[in-house]
């Protein structure tokens, strides 16, 4: 029976697919019974399930825990729910994968809410003064204090060191299940001081879902972010490519971004930017807190912030002004904030009722905004090899 599964399984890993890193694929296919969960894998790779028995691990943040300092590493993480919160400190390569199914990986009408089998959540909201990076499902920062976000325009003290160079996950979700319409602040994501790159995984809160932190830079590709509130904030350089935005509800903007006076990290382009994606009303929002016209692009979050929208799909759960101020106690959105949209269409795309300091990018001023541009070089840590 081996012998006859080995040239199967060959040829399941041979199939030529899109949306998938050709780079680990052959790694997260689940394997037959009589062969190894880690057949096709780097060598080294640790394997973390909770009902297998080749497993080194039941927990993910236990085998992260074991990771030696230096040097490159790989996590298969088999298929099932795991109930952790997840803090990566080292510096080397860190790569997460999460295991596939052959029958439902290949589905062209499939996507990241409907392939993955692995999820990763935690249930923690901001409550009794706790800062908000301390609700993270998953925190990527060097320590405590350069994780923590702090409060106000300027936020946390700034930290001297840098965290991990080169974080990427695969084909995992993240959620924040404590999150509903009325709770406060609940984190996915925290990634601070670091790099790091996600390829069809779904982040899934309301208020504050994904936060990019000081001087972090991330790439999110072919991937689904819920949220209600602010649900992506932050400080860094973020860049979504092919991702939904589902809307739950409509609270604050969905884009609520800092910038800095660049004395930290002079010529660093700090924003959001967002290219050849959908906004839209998700499945499991409630008809009376999301209506047509409420949801606004973004909000500035202090006077230096940056969101930019290339080419994405807007329904009819986007308002029609696009962008907001903060609140009541800033009224005004400054003109040292940069906000723009580029043949932005759907219902939601039409961009001629914008508040009149946002920018109507043409296909010249477009240019300046590509992935190399905005990360000041080419990254060598994002995946090209993953195919849309």
């Amino acid at each position: 029976m081996r012998i006859l599964l080995r040239p199967l399984l060959s040829a399941i890993l041979a199939v030529s697919v899109v949306a998938l890193s050709p780079d680990y694929l052959a790694c997260q296919l689940q394997k037959p019974a009589q062969l190894s969960p880690l057949l096709g894998c780097p060598a080294e790779t640790i394997f973390v399930s909770k009902t297998d028995a080749h497993a080194h691990f039941t927990s993910l943040q236990h085998a992260i825990t074991s990771l030696p300092r230096s040097g490159a590493a790989t996590i298969l993480i088999g298929e099932g729910e795991y109930f952790e919160t997840i803090n990566v400190t080292r510096r080397d390569s860190v790569v997460l994968l999460g295991q596939l199914n052959a029958e439902t990986a290949f589905d062209p009408s499939g996507n990241a809410s409907t392939r993955n089998l692995v999820q990763i959540w935690n249930n923690k909201f901001v409550e009794n003064g706790i800062d908000d990076a301390q609700t993270a499902v998953l925190t990527v920062a060097p320590s405590f204090n350069a994780s923590l976000i702090g409060a106000g325009p300027t936020g946390a003290p700034l930290q001297p060191l840098f965290g991990n160079v080169d974080f990427k996950a695969y084909n995992i979700d993240f959620e924040n299940r404590a999150a509903n319409f009325s709770i406060s602040q609940a984190l996915v994501t925290d990634i601070s001081y670091a790099n790091a790159s996600f390829y069809g995984c779904t982040f899934a809160s309301y208020q504050d879902t994904w936060y990019t932190g000081r001087n972090a830079s991330t790439y999110v590709v072919d991937s689904i972010v819920f949220g209600q509130t602010d649900y992506l904030f932050g400080f860094g350089t973020a860049w979504f490519q092919n991702v939904i935005l589902a809307n739950r509800a409509c609270g604050g903007g969905i884009a609520a971004w800092k910038g800095t006076d660049l004395t930290d990290a002079p010529g660093n382009r700090y924003g959001a930017y967002f290219a050849d994606s959908k906004i839209m009303r998700s499945p499991d929002a409630n008809a009376t807190t999301i209506t047509e016209g409420k949801c606004f692009l973004g909000r500035p979050w202090n006077d230096l912030a940056t969101t930019v929208y290339l080419r994405t799909f807007m329904d009819n759960s986007i308002e029609p002004a696009g962008f907001e101020p903060f609140d009541s106690a800033r009224p005004v959105i400054m003109n040292t904030t940069f906000y723009a949209e580029y043949k932005s269409y759907g219902p939601g795309g039409n961009t001629s009722m914008r508040v009149s300091i946002e920018h109507i990018l043409d296909d010249e001023e477009a240019q300046q905004f590509t992935v190399d541009s905005v990360f000041l070089g080419k990254p060598g840590w994002i995946d090209y090899n993953y195919a849309l």
